[in-house]
């Protein structure tokens, strides 16, 4: 099957930080993959560099069989991607209906269609009656939920969505659930990070561990689990499983606060 993500000794330091070390990562199209690591692994820094926000220092990748170290390629791989990054990134000072707007022009997606589709994301995540209030307004959920549209809104064939479900309340989750399934159940691919374990394995279809810069696993998720939770599978290639938790002293020993 052909890869939407490809990438070869993809590395990113930060001086002396090596952030990304050397991964090898293999996604292939029509595929649900959870990229799963630790604070600080290195998930939103690969996500960065896929979508072409950040250089790499070393390596190669190919994003929908682009080469994104040449500029036409990876221009017309960013065609077809859409992102919901790290920090959102969204203009303070327009409405959602503006912002979104905005979003489908750069996609060059006719103005006909933009509109039609804003008329149906915003009343599915909850938007609609906050739709002329500027985005400064919002809350982190609210954010949220205006970031997926936007990323969903070109109807693109490769969606990176760092931390997607962060801030978002019960019900949207659930909305957001059920549209990425529908969303990859039509040939398209999903790359998701999240610290939500329980989404990750009712939603995704392959997982990779990345800790520590490195990519520690990467397979189907029935092979990750090997008959066992998500959670514990990711715990032991963490090298959390088994850890001894540190117990506050003044808390088991009942200390008075003066």
């Amino acid at each position: 099957m052909p890869l939407a993500i490809e990438t070869h000794g993809l590395t990113r330091y930060f001086d002396d930080f090596c952030a990304v070390d050397g991964i090898d990562i293999a996604v292939e199209r029509g595929t649900f993959y959870g990229f799963l690591g630790p604070n600080g692994a290195g998930k939103s820094t690969t996500i960065k560099m896929l979508t072409g926000l950040l250089a790499p220092t070393e390596g190669e990748m190919r994003v929908l069989g682009k080469n994104m170290s040449d500029q036409r390629e990876a221009l017309e791989a960013k065609a077809k991607v859409g992102v919901i990054p790290e920090d959102l990134a969204l203009f303070d000072n327009l409405t959602a209906r503006e912002y979104l707007t905005f979003i489908g022009r750069m996609y060059l997606v006719p103005k006909e269609t933009i509109r039609s589709r804003i008329d149906e994301l915003l009343p599915l995540l909850g938007l609609e009656e906050d739709e002329k209030k500027f985005t400064l307004e919002y809350s982190h959920g609210m954010k949220k939920k205006l970031a997926l549209a936007a990323a969903v809104l070109p109807n693109p064939d490769l969606l990176f969505l760092d931390e997607p479900f962060e801030g978002v309340d019960a019900v949207t989750s659930r909305v957001i659930r059920d549209l990425l399934s529908g969303y990859v159940a039509r040939g398209s691919t999903v790359f998701l990070t999240s610290h939500v374990l329980e989404i990750v394995e009712k939603l995704c279809t392959h997982v990779g561990i990345i800790v520590k810069g490195k990519v520690v696993e990467q397979a189907a998720l029935d092979d990750i689990r090997q008959g066992s939770s998500l959670e514990s599978r990711f715990l032991e290639k963490a090298g959390a499983d088994g850890e001894v938790i540190h117990k506050l002293r003044w808390l088991e020993e009942g200390e008075a606060t003066p």
